[in-house]
């Protein structure tokens, strides 16, 4: 007969505390988000009813409040988020039609779609679904109701879990760490959540096999973020090459190398040398990193218009594909095996 697990009287009270905590932190979670789409729903109309028709009016009382509102309130309130909140009650001009399930990240993703049928289509399904933020970027942007509707019935089903195998949802999901809700709540935007164990571990284990390499890394920031227009992008590593005078920034991608990737690393290096770059620095090079099961590949991906300008020195002073491949292949498996015996030390 199988013996029950009877904690003792200390860790039951541990256990009884715990829940308690969780309870509170979600119940906490869900009144910041309820308070902060409603506020954001609430500004948009506002703004709607205020500029009526006049399309001039409107240009200036959108550069007048996102300047007061942010000397006042923070970085949240620039001219796009405003622009984004009027389409936000222009989208859903019923409150009760918003769902509380959503956060204000969901609702910027779904409010860019045009057509309203698409629109109610992911918000139904979101909510049905309990996707995270990055599982609903990556359904509209795979055309995930045009998918389902060209397939059959019987296959809907592998459809609908494709999602989950690709976007797994980690400990990094929680809405309380969005960055809307930082900026919300004015805590400074601290990115240390953005990363799973397995990804911090392999940023860890990255970061000093470049430093080894001894070519000229210096290291300068881990998640470093840059903004534009209100939204904020996270960089995973960023180096000083002292040898080649240029910021060398890295990508982590724990799946299989997409175009978009390269795209996202160019603007990455774009955005990057435009606010962080100093006059006598040489233009930024981006690398991305992506790993397939047992397989690396890395990729170069620079400023196209500027790509020739180190051309003999990217060989002589920056780490080979090869090199980088192996690298991120080993460090796979040392995180993996480092992810793993910490899950169990926990689970001891």
């Amino acid at each position: 007969m199988e013996q029950l697990y009877d904690p003792s009287p200390d860790e039951a009270v541990y256990l009884s505390v715990c829940t308690t905590l969780e309870t509170a932190r979600a119940k906490a979670a869900a009144a910041v988000n309820d308070a902060m789409v409603a506020a954001y729903w609430e500004i948009g109309r506002q703004i709607t009813e205020a500029q009526g028709d006049r399309a001039e009016y409107g240009k200036h009382l959108m550069e007048y409040l996102s300047e007061r509102l942010t000397a006042e309130f923070g970085k949240g309130f620039t001219e796009r988020n405003l622009q984004a909140m009027r389409q936000f009650y222009q989208a859903f001009p019923i409150p009760h039609t918003l769902c509380a399930e959503l956060s204000w990240s969901h609702y910027r993703l779904i409010i860019r779609i045009e057509d309203p049928v698409r629109r109610d289509f992911y918000v139904r399904s979101a909510v049905e679904e309990r996707w995270t933020v990055r599982q609903l970027d990556r359904q509209i942007h795979s055309f995930y109701y045009e998918r389902l509707l060209a397939t059959r019935a019987e296959g809907r089903d592998k459809v609908r879990q494709e999602v989950r195998q690709l976007e797994p949802p980690t400990k990094a999901d929680g809405i309380l760490k969005d960055p809307y809700v930082l900026d919300f709540l004015d805590l400074n935007g601290n990115a240390d959540y953005l990363e799973t164990d397995l990804e911090q571990a392999l940023m860890d284990k990255l970061q000093q096999f470049l430093l080894e390499l001894g070519k000229g890394f210096s290291f300068v920031a881990h998640q470093q973020r840059i903004d534009a227009d209100g939204d904020h992008y996270y960089i995973d590593l960023v180096f000083y090459h002292y040898i080649l005078k240029c910021f060398v920034l890295i990508d982590l991608k724990t799946g299989k190398l997409a175009p978009q990737d390269i795209g996202q690393m160019d603007f990455y290096v774009r955005l990057f040398d435009a606010q962080c770059t100093r006059p006598d620095d040489n233009p930024t090079i981006g690398i991305v990193l992506c790993a397939n099961h047992n397989e690396a590949v890395a990729k170069y991906s620079v400023l196209a218009d500027k790509k020739g300008i180190f051309a003999s020195q990217y060989v002589l002073c920056l780490p080979t594909e090869e090199e980088l491949s192996q690298a991120l292949e080993t460090t796979c498996l040392l995180a993996s095996e480092e992810a793993d015996w910490s899950k169990t030390d926990a689970d001891g």
